[in-house]
């Protein structure tokens, strides 16, 4: 082996060497991972009693709703809480009563929670139009939960517009479409306790 390899490749190793020791210095003592672990473990399990406290308390008060209701990781969906008709962002009176019994149960119980209205539309204008039209819904059904004494900064409005992947009944516009013209809720504790 030459010497100029030789020296190149002690250089290397004692670079690798260096770059190795240099990481010893910044790892993490055992108790203080465990303790991380353990915090974790705690808030997981917090934000599964959460999810579970407001899955009953839905289903509590909104079995007489047409309102399906979905626990999943670290969020709770109420899908079809409200409906529009054709071309319209407006509440319809009968939708108001589960909003209020929402708005009334989130602010006593699930202050800390982050509330997302979702808004639909069915396929029958353009995809554009049919974005701005679901935001406007989103927008109405936030905008009166809110008048319901739902904190503003715990309740944000979204659009999926005619989003294929998103209606529940694909394609269908008109009467037929009335699903797909929609807003639903979901509840989040994982970004509210971030």
């Amino acid at each position: 082996m030459s010497h100029k390899i030789h020296r190149s490749l002690c250089l290397a190793v004692g670079m690798t060497a260096m770059v190795a020791f240099a990481g010893c210095s910044n790892y993490v003592k055992k108790k203080d991972f465990k303790a991380a672990i353990s915090q974790l473990q705690s808030t997981d399990q917090n934000l599964q009693q959460q999810i579970n406290s407001l899955s009953q308390d839905m289903k509590q008060h909104f079995a007489k709703y047409d309102a399906q209701i979905t626990a999943m990781q670290g969020r709770i969906r109420v899908d079809t809480v409200s409906h529009f008709a054709v071309n319209q962002a407006t509440l319809n009176s009968q939708d108001k009563a589960l909003l209020d019994e929402f708005a009334k149960v989130m602010s006593q119980h699930h202050s800390t929670a982050l509330v997302t209205v979702e808004g639909f539309a069915d396929p029958s204008g353009s995809a554009a139009y049919n974005k701005r039209l679901g935001e406007k819904r989103a927008e109405a059904v936030r905008d009166y939960l809110v008048s319901q004494g739902m904190s503003a900064d715990q309740v944000r409005a979204v659009s999926y517009g005619e989003a294929k992947n998103r209606q529940v009944k694909p394609g269908a516009t008109g009467a037929a479409g009335q699903a797909n013209r929609r807003v639903s809720l979901v509840v989040d504790f994982a970004e509210a306790s971030s």
